[in-house]
């Protein structure tokens, strides 16, 4: 069974056809250029870009870089056009898409689903947080594999800033900082989010985790373990098809042991 999955970021947008009983990619993903300003309609016409070019006709999974609220309204919009606030994007992406059902759930919240249940964090139980790092930081918190959606730590404050705009990928970039100062940061952060939520286990996505081994062994008293996500950065991708799938587009594969297969996510169901 394959759905298919975008996955709208500050700079890119990607999407691909989901093979929902392999938890992969089913085709290589194709990205376009996320428009300048990230106003609804561009944003709207860089997904239809996206999904016509592998000729898709079946439903749609989505995620957006900020609080969704059941599955269609927007209520964030930190790193896209304000004009994003209040809009129901699965209206608005479900008429650019000429009316292909549409579901739309938080980033983080769709890239922690896939990992929890087909990637580093399959199996976990306790409280475990992905963490994307990019234009942002994303979160996804879970406890015993239940998803408490839309937690937007990356917005926590840090030394008076928003923790993002000092450790995210974007920070790293913008002022040109070494891994071991960026590193440094990224501890900070990491502490900070522990004292709160005294996680098991941090997963650490975005498209930096397939570059972990030059940061991960730098960052030091932390107690949670740290792993690098599995899908990379396309678990957004991945767990937007599933978000679709468990809002009734289509069944996910059901397993009998929880380590086993692919399983319904079941902070979605």
């Amino acid at each position: 069974m394959q759905i298919f999955g975008v996955d709208i970021g500050g700079s890119g947008i990607k999407g691909a056809p989901v093979d929902l009983e392999r938890g992969d990619l089913a085709q290589e993903r194709h990205k376009v250029l996320t428009p300048q300003p990230a106003t609804p309609d561009g944003v709207a016409d860089g997904v239809r870009e996206v999904v016509r070019h592998f000729d898709w006709s079946g439903p749609v999974g989505v995620t957006f870089p900020g609080v969704v609220t059941g599955g269609t309204t927007i209520r964030t919009a930190a790193n896209v056009d304000k004009e994003w606030i209040g809009v129901d994007a699965a209206a608005l992406l479900s008429e650019r898409l000429d009316g292909l059902p549409v579901t739309v759930l938080n980033d983080a919240d769709a890239a922690g689903v896939a990992e929890m249940h087909g990637g580093a964090g399959r199996g976990r139980t306790g409280t475990v947080i992905m963490l994307t790092f990019g234009t942002g930081i994303g979160s996804a918190l879970f406890t015993d594999g239940h998803l408490v959606p839309n937690t937007e730590l990356g917005h926590l404050e840090l030394h008076g800033h928003d923790a993002e705009k000092r450790a995210s990928t974007k920070a790293k970039e913008d002022h040109d900082l070494s891994w071991e100062h960026w590193a440094r940061r990224v501890q900070k952060y990491l502490s900070h989010v522990e004292m709160l939520f005294s996680p098991e286990l941090f997963i650490i996505g975005g498209g930096i985790s397939r570059k972990a081994h030059k940061f991960l062994p730098l960052i030091e008293g932390v107690r949670a373990e740290m792993i690098p996500a599995e899908l990379r950065n396309n678990a957004g991708i991945v767990g937007a098809a599933m978000a679709a799938s468990a809002a009734g587009a289509a069944p996910v594969l059901v397993v009998e042991e929880a380590t086993e297969g692919w399983a319904e996510p079941e902070g979605l169901a």
